[in-house]
C-alpha cells in the first residue's frame, strides 16, 4: 500500500467474497471472464491504450484489498498495472489452433489471483493468423460482475476504435466511482433502524426453511469440491412468446412465470410444498451505477408457497409477492443480515486529496 492510495470500506458483496477467498485462494469459481474474437488487422498499441484508459476511468480496475484492524478494505491505487500475456499461435498446424487456443484460455480463466497484490483484471491476446485474434479478458468477481464485463467490452470497443482513427474517445463522465457506492451502502446500512428492520424482514422470511430433499441427490461431502456442473435448456421462441403471455396476465414478469414452474417441478419431484431457490439480484438500482464496473450482484433468497394445491396462477401470484417483496429490501439483500453476528465494523477514515461525491441523496431509476 503506498502513501497515494486510497483506502475505502468494502461493500456488503465483497466482504463476503473476501471470506470465501481466505478459504479457498486457488478457487476460480468467482472468476468473471469472456473472450472476444477479433478478426481484421488488429493494432496492439491501440488496444493496449484503450485498456490504459479504461484502467484509468474506472477505479475498480485498479484495486485491491488488504486487511486493517482484521477488516477487509479497498485500496484504490493511483495508476494501475496493465499488461497483456501473447500467445503466437501461427507456428502450429492450423488444424490444431482452435483447440490450442481453447486450451490457453481456459488455462488463464482457471489462473487464481492475489486479491492483496493484483492486478485483478487480466487479459490475454492468441494469435491464430495474421487478420485472427481472441482475447481473453477476466476479472475477478471482487471487483465485477456479469454487466461489468458487458461495459469493459463495449467501452474498450469504443477507445480502440477512436485511438485507430487517431480521434478523442466520447465515452460519458463516470458521475460516481464503486468506493462511493460502498460508502453510500455503509452510510444508509448505519441509518437509525435500518439494519434492524431488515434483520426482521429476513429473520421472518426465512424462519423454518427447509432442506430440499430431491430424491435422486447424492450426500453433501463435508468439504466443497467444485466439482458441480450446468445444464442448459434450449425454450423455443414460440414457447418464450407463450410464456411472456401467462405473465403478462397476471402483471409477472418472465422471470418470475419460469421460477414460478421451476418452483412447482422441484415441488413435484420433492412432495415438499415449501421451496426456497437462491436468485442473482442486480443491485444497480441507481442511475449513477449503471455504466460502472464493480460488485453489485446479491443473491436473493425466493420462497414459494406450494400448500394447499394451488392452481399456478395461484401459485404465479405468490411467487410474484414473494420476489418484489417490500420496497426497502431491494437495497439490502439476505448476506449482508449475517453482520447481525458480530459488531460493527470501525473503518478506517483515512482520505487523500482525491475529490470525492459529495451528494448521498441518488435519485431513483425511473
Amino acid at each position: 500500500m503506498t502513501a497515494e492510495s486510497y483506502v475505502f470500506p468494502v461493500s456488503f458483496a465483497q466482504q463476503r467474497l473476501w471470506f470465501l477467498h481466505l478459504m479457498q485462494p486457488e478457487n476460480p469459481s468467482y472468476h468473471i471472464a469472456g473472450a472476444v474474437r477479433l478478426n481484421g488487422p488488429l493494432d496492439t498499441r491501440a488496444l493496449h491504450r484503450a485498456f490504459e484508459t479504461l484502467v484509468e476511468r474506472h477505479e475498480s480496475l485498479r484495486t485491491t484489498f488488504a486487511q486493517e484492524a482484521g477488516q477487509p478494505v479497498q485500496v484504490v491505487s493511483p495508476e494501475g498495472e496493465v499488461s497483456t500475456v501473447l500467445d503466437d499461435l501461427t507456428g502450429l498446424p492450423e488444424a490444431t489452433r482452435e483447440a490450442e487456443a481453447q486450451r490457453l484460455a481456459t488455462e488463464e480463466i482457471r489462473q487464481p489471483f492475489d486479491l492483496m497484490k493484483g492486478p485483478l483484471l487480466r487479459t490475454r491476446l492468441i494469435q491464430l493468423g495474421a487478420t485472427d485474434h481472441v482475447l481473453v479478458l477476466t476479472m475477478h468477481h471482487i471487483i465485477s460482475d456479469g454487466a461489468s464485463l458487458g461495459i469493459l467490452i463495449h467501452e474498450m470497443s469504443q477507445l480502440y476504435g477512436a485511438f485507430i482513427a487517431q480521434r478523442e474517445p466520447e465515452l460519458p463522465e463516470l458521475p460516481i466511482q464503486y468506493a462511493d457506492y460502498t460508502e453510500w451502502q455503509r452510510e444508509w446500512m448505519a441509518s437509525p433502524g435500518a439494519l434492524e428492520a431488515h434483520v426482521t424482514y429476513w429473520k421472518q422470511q426465512l424462519a423454518g426453511a427447509p432442506v430440499l430433499q430431491l430424491p435422486t441427490d447424492r450426500p453433501r461431502p463435508a468439504v466443497q469440491t467444485q466439482r458441480g456442473d450446468a445444464v442448459s435448456l434450449h425454450l423455443s421462441s414460440a414457447l418464450v412468446a407463450e410464456l411472456q403471455k401467462v405473465g403478462q396476465r397476471e402483471n409477472a414478469t418472465l422471470f418470475m412465470t419460469v421460477l414460478a414452474a421451476f418452483q412447482a417441478l422441484l415441488s413435484r419431484y420433492t412432495h415438499q410444498t415449501d421451496i426456497l431457490v437462491g436468485a442473482p439480484q442486480n443491485s444497480r438500482n441507481r442511475v449513477q451505477t449503471e455504466g460502472l464496473i464493480g460488485f453489485f450482484v446479491n443473491t436473493l433468497v425466493l420462497r414459494a408457497d406450494l400448500s394447499g394445491n394451488p392452481t399456478f396462477r395461484e401459485l404465479l401470484q405468490r411467487v410474484r409477492e414473494a420476489t418484489l417483496g417490500p420496497t426497502h429490501t431491494r437495497t439490502f439483500r439476505s448476506r449482508s443480515w449475517s453482520k447481525r453476528c458480530s459488531p460493527r465494523a470501525t473503518w478506517p477514515t483515512r482520505r487523500c486529496s482525491r475529490p470525492r461525491s459529495t451528494s448521498r441523496e441518488w435519485p431513483a431509476r425511473r
